[in-house]
C-alpha cells in the first residue's frame, strides 16, 4: 500500500484519493491476508521498511522481500535480502530460494560522528568508495568500535541505501542500540534473548576473514551530497558541492525539499530536522521553497505529534504527507 498514495495536498486528502482509487486493490490484499494468515498494513499505517524494523525484525533472523530497500532490517542485526516478485511466491508456496553464494565486505568504523554528520554520510561515503556496482554478488557487514556510536534507525539507514551499492544486504551486529531499540517498541523479549546468544552467534567471529575490508573514520566525514544522477557521486558540502555545480553547469537553485522516504523518515531523522527548523526560526530564516515531510509510519508520525515536532516543522510552513513512498517513487507535484 506505501506505493499506492500520491504526496499531492497533504496527509488526510491523499488518503483519501488513495483509498477510493486503490479500493480493489485494498480489499484485494486485506482479504487473502485474511484467509492464509498473512498480516495486512492498511495505507497510511507507513513504509513497509519502517513497519518491519519496528515490528518484525530482529537480531539473527533471515527475511526475503520484494523491494530492493528489504535490507533496511540490517539494522537490527537481520540478514534481510531485496529480490524479485516470483522468488517471493516461490518461498510463499514453499519452494526453497537459492542464490550464488555472496562474497562478504567488511566495513570497519572508527571513531565518532561530529555533530553535523548523520549516519547517511555512512553510506555516502561507502558509495563513494565502492560505486554502484561494487557491492555486486556481496553481503556488506559492518564492525569496529565506530558500530557503537550509530543508532539502531541510523543503522537501517545504511543497511537501506546498500542497494544504491548493488549489495545482496547488509548488516551489523548486535549493539546496546538495538537492545535500546527494542526495548522501546515492547520487544524487550527479544532483546533478552540477543543478550544472551550476542558474542556466539550475533557479532562477527574473532578473527573472521573478510574478502574485502574498508575502513572509514567515522571523525574525518563531513556532511555531503551524492550525485545528481548517479548516487555514487559524493561531494562535501560547502566549497566542494557549490564548485562541482558551477563546473558541471548543475541546478543551483532548490525548488522543493523534503524529509521522508524509508531512509530517511525516523524519529532520529524528524528530531534532527525540528532541530535545524528551530535554529532557522531563532534566526529569523524563512522557507526558500516548498518544504514536504513524509513520515516513515504511523508510529513515527504520532510520536513526533506528541512530542511536538510535527508542530515545529509546521510552524515554518511544512506540509505533512502521509506515512507513504510518495515522493521518494515520484508520486509527488514537484514545483
Amino acid at each position: 500500500c506505501d506505493h499506492l498514495i500520491r504526496a499531492f495536498e497533504g496527509s488526510e486528502k491523499d488518503l483519501a484519493v488513495a483509498n477510493e482509487e486503490n479500493k480493489e486493490v485494498y480489499e484485494f490484499l486485506s482479504s487473502s491476508g485474511k484467509k492464509y494468515g498473512i498480516g495486512f498494513w492498511k495505507a497510511g499505517s507507513g513504509i513497509i521498511h519502517q513497519i518491519i524494523l519496528e515490528n518484525y525484525a530482529f537480531p539473527g533472523g533471515l527475511m526475503i522481500g520484494s523491494d530492493s530497500h528489504t535490507p533496511n532490517a540490517g539494522g537490527l542485526g537481520m540478514c534481510a535480502i531485496g529480490v524479485g516478485g516470483a522468488d517471493v511466491v516461490d518461498v510463499m508456496a514453499g519452494l526453497p530460494w537459492e542464490l550464488k553464494a555472496p562474497k562478504v565486505i567488511g566495513v570497519e568504523l572508527k571513531g565518532r560522528l561530529n555533530e553535523w554528520c548523520s549516519p547517511k554520510d555512512v553510506i555516502l561515503k561507502v558509495a563513494d568508495i565502492l560505486t554502484v556496482s561494487g557491492g555486486t554478488g556481496a553481503i556488506v557487514e559492518y564492525f569496529g568500535e565506530g558500530v557503537a556510536n550509530i543508532s539502531c534507525t541510523g543503522m537501517g539507514t545504511i543497511c537501506n541505501m546498500g542497494a544504491e551499492i548493488g549489495a545482496t544486504t547488509s548488516l551489523f551486529g548486535y549493539t546496546p542500540s538495538m537492545k535500546a531499540y527494542l526495548d522501546a517498541t515492547k520487544r524487550d523479549y527479544i532483546s533478552k534473548q540477543a543478550d544472551e546468544y550476542s558474542e556466539e552467534y550475533l557479532n562477527p567471529d574473532k578473527g573472521c576473514q573478510y574478502d574485502k575490508v574498508i575502513t572509514i573514520d567515522l571523525s574525518e566525514l563531513q556532511p555531503a551530497l551524492n550525485g545528481p544522477f548517479t548516487p555514487d557521486l559524493r561531494n562535501a558540502l560547502g566549497t566542494e558541492i557549490r564548485g562541482a555545480a558551477q563546473e558541471n553547469g548543475w541546478p543551483m537553485k532548490v525548488s522543493a525539499s523534503l524529509i521522508g522516504s524509508c531512509t530517511n523518515s525516523s524519529y532520529e531523522d524528524m528530531s534532527r530536522c525540528a532541530s535545524l527548523v528551530q535554529q532557522a526560526k531563532d534566526a529569523g530564516v524563512p522557507l526558500a521553497c516548498p518544504f514536504l515531510v513524509s513520515p516513515g509510519s504511523e508510529q513515527v508520525r504520532a510520536t513526533i505529534a506528541r512530542d511536538g515536532i510535527q508542530a515545529t516543522l509546521e510552524s515554518v510552513g511544512a506540509v505533512v504527507l502521509s506515512n507513504s513512498c510518495g515522493p521518494c517513487i515520484g508520486q509527488w507535484h514537484r514545483p
